[in-house]
């Protein structure tokens, strides 16, 4: 059974709207890297650094100026492949760094899923890279479904909306977008034609039907669901975006 979008002229405008009235350095730094694919760097290092942003920001908000979005910008950043290769407890060592930098919520269960996640990118001799490879060489809708899920699937820690949020921090999807409570929320408002909640996204099939619903707005909009995230993640922030603090 399929489901057949009916989008009007007045759905369209409000996307229109909402990217114009967003038009600012977070939206100009996403359309960047992920639509014209400037700046993608796919190795290990990019990878750990993402996956940490992934889980930290799993249940909880990381505004521009928020202690997350300052640990994120930090050069050089702290957890890195040398410095993970030469420690014992890989745990351990994570939740030492995020205490350091007073980012203490959830801090064991984010050190444990890291751990575990980095222990099973080594033991698969980081095929994730190839995958990450070719969902860049092949930027489809189909393909990019198929990466996230898989992510999913093998990442502890991640689920529907973070497996899309790693793949997107890295530059690499334009279609699957993050789908967190900000994006309910305007999704209500605009009026999408089934009331939604937050708590059903750990559901693929759930998660399916509310990106099927955002890609066809979005390709009847001419415009990518990777922007509108954007637009409406940074319409959060009290425009507090800068050219400097976009930057991942």
């Amino acid at each position: 059974m399929k489901i057949s979008w009916s989008i009007t002229e007045s759905d369209i405008q409000k996307v229109k709207t909402m990217l114009t009235e967003n038009d600012n350095p977070f939206l100009h730094t996403r359309r960047l890297r992920n639509v014209q694919k400037q700046n993608i760097v796919i190795n290990k290092d990019a990878i750990i650094k993402t996956m940490i942003m992934c889980l930290l920001t799993s249940q909880q908000r990381s505004g521009p100026n928020s202690k997350i979005g300052q640990f994120l910008r930090k050069a050089p950043f702290p957890i890195v492949t040398e410095t993970i290769e030469n420690t014992e407890n890989i745990e351990r060592f994570v939740r030492i760094t995020l205490k350091e930098n007073e980012l203490t919520r959830y801090i064991n269960r984010i050190s444990s899923f890291f751990a575990l996640n980095l222990q099973k990118m080594q033991n698969e001799n980081w095929s994730i890279i190839d995958d990450l490879n070719g969902l860049f060489l092949e930027n489809s809708k189909d393909k990019e479904r198929e990466i996230s899920d898989k992510l999913d699937n093998d990442l502890k820690g991640f689920g529907p909306k973070q497996s899309r949020n790693f793949l997107q921090a890295l530059g690499l999807t334009k279609y699957e977008i993050p789908i967190d409570s900000r994006i309910i929320s305007w999704l209500n408002d605009f009026g999408f034609p089934v009331a939604l909640t937050s708590s059903p996204l750990g559901d693929k099939g759930y998660y399916h039907f509310v990106s099927d619903g955002i890609q066809e707005l979005c390709e009847k909009a001419g415009t990518y669901p990777c922007l509108l995230d954007a637009a409406i993640f940074s319409s959060f922030d009290n425009g507090e975006w800068t050219q400097e603090n976009a930057i991942f």
